[in-house]
């Protein structure tokens, strides 16, 4: 049992505390000094009452409900962690976000007293109800703790000994928290490594279940470590973003929460999702060995579910051509305006002429390029996609052109052959061109003009030969003005231009959110209620189909499995909140409308922005991932 501070020396801080508003250097870890101050500041007092007494029965139902899956996937867990302080005078405990009681599973010997001081089912353990303790204080510093004896800010709660652990979703979201609360006297040095223990196997118990749709990767340092509580898992959506992690899997990437939702696979690991994909077809059971940016290796198995395979690897091949005529006509769900790009870009495919696909984020230019390349005479060949504005500008130059073996200090020994030279005999699809750098770009325009490429450390030029397809949200021929993209290079590359409209522009709302639908729920037929549908037709999407892909991804994984219809319940609620908002404004009166001028399309797209981040409380990766689009996105369209 770790060591505590003596029983005087702790009421003595708590006395300096009451007198002089300050807690003495040195006497409490730091956790305990910012958990006593904010039990200071809600208005409790050592020697009083908690705050609240019980929740009602109703109140407690609503709280079960709203954690019915974080429950299910406890309890096992509590069952397991209950043998193991079955005879220690313990008691387990499950709360929700707010620190509500949810379940308990408790010593016989020692219940009577947990009952005593609430530690029970419907009790508030937050610490502005019960003070610094183990459950409250978890949840405040989002971390394991444990609280013994006289550390607790009520000194009613002094004969007990409490180590908790918070459970984290897939997106880092705060789920509930493991406890495990016992007699001080009977204390154990191993219960807060039990706690986070078991809160760790939670956590991967609800992200299996919870991203069923999504590919997984279970990561270890050693293959034999996949599958046990130690793995990391992570979660990826079908064009290969990273869409949720566990803790270890977190770690192991170098990855932090922030980052969910805004980093490509192949940012962190030596490997792009198809090529992953295919490995894991041909060995299904096959722990995959993969490298990191630093040259660490890891190993990684893949999870998927066969409904989602089909999906996950469509930008790995060519949709089914027994519906349509090539892959572009696949994706035409009616819209003339997509259809008069897509006629335009079929014509000069397979001419050397390269493309330019202008667009707002997210209307899908890499799944059009990708089906452009899968109609065109390349088809059989790579169909290489490089994000200009992912790649670190340090790793650029290699990543793009290649290098030799020891061409600088980390390189692989057998080189590397570079992205460019990847794609030759293929396409070559250089996704928000705008984000190159400018050194990049001067590069970049020698390999179009020459049609060579010298890797890193060689002499030699490699002669290349690809389809050249870009994309583009911003307006290139104002950067090329400016000075802030090469105009050389621009004309180079702008051989046809071709503007695919927003999701807000389109004609085909309703054949679109149909196709969506087969994609995401493949192994049942899923509608939207028409006045729901309604109002998403009018919303102004400012992520365009990523966002509103992603929302319904959510909402068909909200379905009950006697439901087919998506209605306001399956929704979020900060979109409920925006969509209804949206009503109101239509409805408001004529004489408002004629004094406010109508908004631009940026100015919508700034407000959309704004209500993200404020729904998100500031936090920039959740409002990104609620619009749909990435976190590098987002800072660009604050930034105009």
């Amino acid at each position: 049992m770790r060591q505590t501070s003596p029983v005087l020396a702790l009421r003595q801080a708590r006395q300096q505390l009451l007198e002089t508003g300050q807690c003495p250097v040195g006497v409490l870890d730091d956790h305990l000094v910012r958990s006593w101050h904010r039990s200071l500041a809600a208005g409790l007092a050592p020697t009083g009452r908690p705050a609240t007494d019980l929740a009602g029965s109703a109140s407690l139902r609503q709280a079960l409900a709203n954690s019915h899956v974080l429950l299910a996937h406890s309890r096992p867990v509590m069952e397991y962690v209950f043998e193991q302080v079955r005879h220690r005078q313990s008691v387990v405990v499950l709360a929700d976000p707010h620190g509500m009681l949810m379940h308990t599973l408790g010593d016989v010997s020692f219940v009577g007293k947990a009952e005593r001081v609430a530690l029970t089912s419907g009790a508030s353990w937050h610490e502005a109800h019960r003070g610094t303790n183990a459950i409250g204080t978890a949840l405040a510093e989002r971390t394991a703790v444990e609280i013994h004896g006289g550390e607790h800010f009520l000194e009613r709660n002094g004969f007990l000994t409490c180590a908790a652990s918070p459970i984290l979703s897939a997106t880092g979201e705060l789920m509930g928290v493991l406890d495990i609360s016992g007699d001080h006297r009977h204390g154990h040095g191993h219960s807060l490594g039990l706690a986070s223990t078991a809160a760790r196997m939670i956590e991967n118990r609800l992200m299996v279940a919870t991203c069923k749709r999504n590919i997984r990767l279970h990561l270890h340092a050693q293959p034999e470590g996949i599958g046990s509580v130690a793995e990391g898992i992570i979660a990826l959506s079908d064009d290969g973003w990273i869409v949720g992690a566990n803790r270890v899997g977190l770690a192991l990437l170098h990855l932090n929460v922030g980052d969910i939702g805004a980093t490509l696979l192949e940012r962190v690991l030596d490997v792009r999702l198809d090529d992953l994909l295919s490995r894991h077809k041909r060995r299904p059971q096959h722990a995959q060995a993969l490298r990191l940016p630093n040259g660490a290796m890891l190993f990684a198995q893949v999870q998927v579910d066969a409904s989602v395979l089909p999906t996950a690897s469509l930008s790995a091949r060519a949709p089914n051509s027994t519906l349509a005529s090539d892959a572009l006509e696949a994706l035409d769900t009616g819209d003339l305006r997509w259809r008069s790009a897509a006629d335009k870009a079929r014509r000069v495919v397979a001419k050397p002429i390269p493309i330019l696909i202008q667009g707002e984020s997210g209307v899908g230019k890499e799944l059009f390029a990708r089906a452009l390349h899968a109609s065109g005479p390349r088809r059989a060949a790579p169909f290489v996609a490089i994000n200009c504005g992912a790649i670190p500008e340090s790793l650029i130059e290699s990543e793009l052109f290649g290098y030799v073996a020891g061409a600088f200090t980390g390189a692989r020994k057998e080189g590397s052959l570079g992205r460019l030279r990847e794609a030759d005999g293929g396409t070559l699809f250089l996704d928000e061109i705008g984000d190159m750098p400018l050194p990049m770009q001067t590069r970049l325009l020698r390999v179009l003009q020459e049609r060579t490429v010298t890797p890193v450390g060689a002499g030699k030029a490699v002669a290349v030969d690809f389809c050249l397809v870009c994309a583009t949200h911003s307006k290139l021929a104002e950067a090329a003005e400016r000075g802030s993209f090469r105009q050389d290079l621009y004309y180079r590359i702008n051989g046809l231009t071709v503007q695919l409209p927003a999701l807000r522009e389109r004609s085909d709302f309703g054949a679109l959110t149909e196709r969506l639908l087969r994609d995401l729920s493949p192994e049942r037929e899923v509608q939207v209620a028409p006045d729901l549908l309604a109002r998403l037709s009018a919303h102004a999407w400012p992520g365009n189909l990523r966002q509103y892909a992603s929302v319904l991804r959510t909402a068909c994984a909200m379905l009950l499995d006697v439901e087919s219809t998506l209605d306001w319940a399956h929704m979020p609620d900060d979109l409920v909140d925006a969509l209804k908002l949206g009503s109101q404004a239509k409805v408001a009166p004529m004489e408002t409308a004629v004094v406010q001028a109508p908004q631009s399309l940026q100015a919508m797209g700034h407000a959309a922005i704004q209500q993200a981040l404020e729904a998100a409380h500031g936090n920039v990766s959740l409002a990104a991932r609620q619009l749909g689009i990435s976190r590098q996105t987002l800072y660009r369209k604050l930034k105009t």
